[in-house]
C-alpha cells in the first residue's frame, strides 16, 4: 500500500479534491501477488477549471512523476471538474480487464 498511499498524498495535496479515489487494479493483470502496478484514478477538482483534457492529464503526471517514472506500469485518469462530475452522474469510471499477455488470445482478438 505504500504506492498507494504515496498517490493518494499527493493529489490530495495537489488538488484538494472534492472526490478522490485511487484503486490498485495490479490484481487484474498478470503480474506477482501485492502488486503494486496498475493503478485507476478519479480526481474531481477546481483545479481542472479551463483545462483540457490533455492539460488535466498533464497537470496529474507531472505530480505522479516519480511513480510513474518507477513502480506504476499503467494508470488510467479520470480528472473533471466539479461541475462535470455532477453532470456524468457522479460515478468512478471502469477500465477494461486485462488481456492477459496473451496478445487477446483468450478473448478472440487476434
Amino acid at each position: 500500500m505504500q504506492v498507494q498511499h504515496a498517490i493518494e498524498s499527493k493529489l490530495q495535496d495537489a488538488f484538494q479534491p472534492e472526490f478522490l479515489e485511487v484503486e490498485n487494479e495490479s490484481q487484474r493483470h498478470n503480474v506477482p501477488p501485492g502488486s503494486e502496478s496498475h493503478f485507476k484514478v478519479t480526481v474531481v477538482s477546481e483545479k481542472f477549471s479551463g483545462a483540457k483534457l490533455r492539460e488535466r492529464h498533464q497537470m496529474v503526471y507531472g505530480i505522479l512523476h516519480d511513480e510513474v517514472s518507477g513502480p506504476v506500469h499503467a494508470l488510467s485518469i479520470r480528472a473533471q471538474t466539479p461541475e462535470q462530475w455532477q453532470a456524468a452522474g457522479a460515478t468512478p469510471h471502469q477500465t477494461p480487464d486485462c488481456r492477459g499477455g496473451d496478445g487477446g488470445q483468450r478473448l478472440g482478438l487476434s
